[in-house]
């Protein structure tokens, strides 16, 4: 199976293992059963929007048994022009990141959304992301996809920066 994700850890000489569906899955919980991996490995890529204002977007990753905190987000972003967050629709995900709800990636976006991985990423010895196709997943090491994502690093997951 080829994808946008795919292509681009091979273009980067980046080792992966991909992990097949026997279905295609659009949550943590599925994909981790479907793969034979733990949720704890599994990076939650989520597609943050302004409220109001310009309607910027952020990608947002958290492990896959954490949640979320938007305010943490908005705060590493250290711009006081950036307004509330919100998670954007299914129709705004698709528009842009090219994925499907349920099968994004923090790989392959738009040059103009920052993508802010959780301090806990980095600190797995490997971890599972969407391929981009809801058939599939892939396994790499958290180095290469904080790098290829041009992430930044914060602890962004609900309850750390407190």
């Amino acid at each position: 199976m080829q994808t946008k994700i795919t292509n681009l850890l091979d273009d980067h000489n980046v080792p992966y293992t991909l992990l097949p569906h026997s279905e295609p899955v659009f949550t943590i919980k599925t994909a981790a059963a479907q793969r034979g991996v733990v949720a704890e490995e599994m990076v939650k890529s989520l597609l943050l929007r302004e409220k109001t204002g310009q309607q910027r977007y952020v990608m947002a990753c958290v492990l896959g048994h954490d949640q979320l905190d938007p305010k943490a987000v908005r705060a590493t972003l250290g711009e006081a022009s950036w307004r509330r967050l919100a998670f954007a629709s299914g129709q705004e995900i698709t528009a842009v990141t090219g994925f499907v709800q349920g099968a994004v990636a923090p790989l392959c976006l738009p040059d103009n959304v920052p993508v802010i991985f959780d301090a806990a990423i980095a600190r797995c010895r490997l971890v599972n992301i969407s391929s981009g196709d809801p058939m599939a997943g892939l396994e790499l090491q958290p180095q290469a996809l904080i790098r290829l994502a041009n992430a930044r690093l914060a602890p962004i997951a609900a309850g750390e920066h407190r």
